[in-house]
């Protein structure tokens, strides 16, 4: 059993969130125009243009990336408004299945992700090749910052993804016991994410936090009455 968990661990670090979510390319950013280039650029001129010229707000490159998303991996945030607010929509995912939210909840980028949210972008969406969610992937990187948002934006706590692991599962088994992962944990268990669900060989997250001798996540775990 240990050994599939440890292979999952290996897949999901290899081909997880921080490989599957792919930012565009240099050679990729130079072949961009209209939308997409402006959106990378942080052009919001150009923006205006192309949106008063009537051009696709949602248009996708080969990736499937909309200018929303390239705004987003740029960190762009005043191109990310001026696409919302000209009515692009904020919950499409691209080819790799992240929405933009998920895109700034990865990177760790919680001055865009609160940008997101405060224009409406949803963060309750099911997202990448694992069926997760945006609270899953910060979950699994230890964006505690992040975590905190998506939570008071009403993210699914107990969403578990096709891995059979939740945001809670994933702060332990993907994370390293250090102090952002275990103040994920903190602001997963105060929020009352489930302590009861358990992997796909039946661990609870107490005993994957015991068997891994994280000690202040299994007393964490331990006065939030986890088994």
């Amino acid at each position: 059993m240990r050994r599939r968990l440890c292979l999952a661990a290996t897949l999901m670090l290899g081909a997880g969130v921080a490989t599957a979510q792919v930012a565009p390319s240099a050679e990729q950013v130079a072949r961009y125009s209209g939308l997409h280039a402006a959106a990378q650029r942080g052009d919001l001129a150009t923006i205006a243009r192309e949106r008063a010229a009537g051009a696709d707000l949602n248009a996708r490159d080969p990736q499937g990336r909309t200018p929303l998303h390239v705004a987003t991996f740029a960190r762009q945030r005043e191109a990310v408004r001026a696409l919302a607010r000209a009515g692009a929509q904020l919950g499409l995912l691209g080819n790799d299945r992240y929405d933009a939210v998920t895109i700034a909840a990865v990177a760790g980028d919680e001055a865009t992700l609160r940008e997101l949210l405060a224009l409406g972008a949803s963060a309750a969406l099911t997202t990448s090749r694992y069926d997760g969610t945006a609270l899953i992937a910060a979950a699994h990187l230890g964006h505690a910052g992040v975590v905190h948002q998506l939570i008071a934006a009403g993210a699914p706590l107990d969403h578990v993804n096709n891995l059979h692991w939740t945001a809670l599962i994933e702060a332990i088994v993907l994370g390293d016991g250090g102090a952002r992962h275990v103040a994920t944990l903190k602001a997963l268990l105060d929020a009352g994410a489930s302590t009861a669900l358990t992997d796909r060989e039946g661990r609870t997250p107490l005993a994957l936090a015991r068997a891994r001798g994280y000690a202040e996540m299994v007393a964490l775990l331990e006065r939030a009455g986890a088994r």
